[in-house]
């Protein structure tokens, strides 16, 4: 297919203009960047500092307290572990400070920068408030940013902190984790050499990797300073490497294995920079075998059935992505969106039916109830199992004509650790064959978290199946749906939408009240 005049003439312009344009934004984001990047460094960095040097108290209380009276661990394990909380705790603020001053220049800088791009580049603008967005946008917004990465920081800090702490208590009927003395000598030895060698080769690896990753996203913006950041990250990574020798021979208790991770770290990382750079499988480098046996995760389903089901589910999705097919993947921002704005629909209809109270709300304000941030999630995670069940989705339909599937879901180890079990769960629940009664049951079970008198003080037609394993099996279902939102609610940006969400459901009580009272005095008069 050839190219007419107009085409030509408008290629040519382009290739002369871009260059002055280019330059132009360049100097104008960095400006933005010098005038605003003091103010955001120390926001964020003073912020940051504050919160993990205020909350260090608190920390190293808690966590001892947690570790003496937890029955998780053994004696000689506690002691160990009540040694180690001073530098665990003194190494969070440490590494909390780096982090932020790192996260202060970058976003301070780099962000004025990204944003006067993306600003002249918005389609359906007009050209006018093209260039006025230029010198407007990341600036302020920007101070704003850093103040919310400072918030999301203190939530992360305190409740996701005390949230992972809290579960030492919360451990019972479990067989003590007990210290092996006699094996740490083997471990420090395994730990020493693991370090030594992948000091050597995880680096030679990375720099080696570094061109192909710089190819696979030239044509971003900035993309080199990810990459550099990328090898800098793959060279830190080399001590969790060589030091991960030392847990292998611990839980293996054998030296002999410790030393077989350390030869075989080496074809580990290489095959997991594979996958993230979508190579083929494999490594050149020896891969002895470490473990003893391998665990396999227990199911409610016969493992081989379960996958054979899991690979008919998807009988011929391709492994490689076309390129047309990578311009159709979601963004990560829109499924999150979207999974809040069920929340958000999901607590309110809740809300209006009875199932949870304005107490509900205040009390998870409170940390005092897991309604919002664990039962609400699960329920709208089930709702969308049951809902893509119903209508034979090959992935995940969501509330807004939303379909996810292997093919359009976004890229990342993230959603590969996520997706997957999500499709597992799935899987068992269609195998179930749940009618509609049981399916309110469900509900009930994922919302309240177990609770039995407020699964049977909900009368929502849910009726528990009369089968006990068919029970048993929801039951176990709910609790790794329950988990999986339990970790979710601790990430860092988490609570502060959940308490969107919060916010979102009480206006909506406020709302319904406001009607009911205004229809009271209506009939009063």
């Amino acid at each position: 297919m050839g190219f007419d005049a107009k085409d030509l003439l408008t290629y040519l312009c382009y290739s002369i203009f871009f260059v002055p344009v280019f330059s132009l934004l360049l100097v104008i984001g960095i400006l933005k960047g010098v005038t605003f990047s003091p103010l955001v460094f120390i926001v964020i960095v003073f912020g940051d500092i504050g919160v993990a040097i205020g909350l260090w108290p608190l920390h190293l209380f808690w966590s001892t307290f947690s570790v003496a009276r937890t029955k998780k661990f053994g004696p000689y394990m506690k002691c160990l572990l009540i040694l180690l909380v001073p530098v665990q705790t003194m190494l969070y603020i440490v590494v909390g400070s780096f982090a932020s001053m790192v996260m202060g220049v970058g976003y301070g800088f780099i962000w004025p920068v990204m944003e006067t791009f993306r600003a002249f580049s918005k389609e359906g603008v007009p050209f006018c408030t093209r260039v006025e967005n230029c010198f407007t946008e990341g600036t302020w917004s920007c101070v704003l940013g850093a103040c919310t990465i400072v918030r999301d920081f203190a939530d992360f800090s305190f409740h996701s902190y005390f949230s992972v702490v809290d579960e030492l208590l919360e451990s019972k009927g479990e067989e003590p984790i007990e210290l092996k003395v006699l094996i740490l000598p083997g471990c420090l030895l395994s730990a020493t050499l693991g370090i030594l060698v992948d000091l050597i080769v995880i680096p030679a690896i990375v720099v080696y990797k570094a061109p192909i990753l710089l190819f696979k996203g030239f044509w971003i913006l900035l993309w080199p300073i990810v990459v550099v950041l990328g090898i800098i990250a793959g060279v830190f990574s080399s001590f969790g490497f060589g030091c991960y020798a030392a847990a292998v021979a611990y839980q293996e208790n054998s030296t002999k294995r410790g030393l077989l991770y350390v030869i075989a770290s080496a074809s580990v990382f290489d095959e997991y920079t594979n996958d993230l750079l979508y190579l083929r499988e494999g490594s050149c480098f020896p891969r002895p075998r470490y473990r003893e046996r391998m665990d396999s995760s227990a199911s409610m389903l016969p493992i081989q059935g379960l996958w054979n089901q899991f690979d008919a589910f998807y009988p011929s999705e391709p492994l490689i992505r076309t390129p047309s097919e990578k311009d159709k993947t979601l963004k990560a921002a829109m499924i999150l969106d979207c999974f809040f704005t069920a929340c958000k629909d999901i607590g309110k209809e809740l809300l209006r039916d009875g199932a949870i109270q304005n107490s509900d709300l205040e009390e998870w304000r409170h940390s005092k109830n897991k309604i919002v941030n664990i039962g609400i999630p699960a329920y709208a995670f089930l709702e969308c199992f049951i809902y893509s069940i119903r209508s034979g989705s090959r992935g995940f339909s969501l509330r807004d004509n939303v379909e996810i599937t292997s093919a359009n879901r976004p890229e990342g180890r993230v959603f590969d650790w996520l997706y997957e079990p999500m499709c597992i769960m799935k899987e068992q629940i269609k195998s179930l064959n749940l009618n509609e009664a049981e399916e309110w049951y469900f509900l009930k079970l994922c919302l309240y978290n177990g609770d039995t008198t407020r699964i049977d003080s909900w009368q929502n037609g849910g009726i528990p199946p009369e089968d006990p394993i068919k029970r048993a099996q929801l039951e176990g279902i709910s609790r790794r749906l329950q988990g999986i939102c339990l970790t979710l609610s601790r990430l860092p940006t988490s609570r502060r939408r959940f308490f969107e969400v919060v916010k979102a459901i009480e206006d909506e009580g406020n709302k319904n009240f406001g009607d009911l009272g205004s229809r009271h005095d209506t009939e009063a008069a």
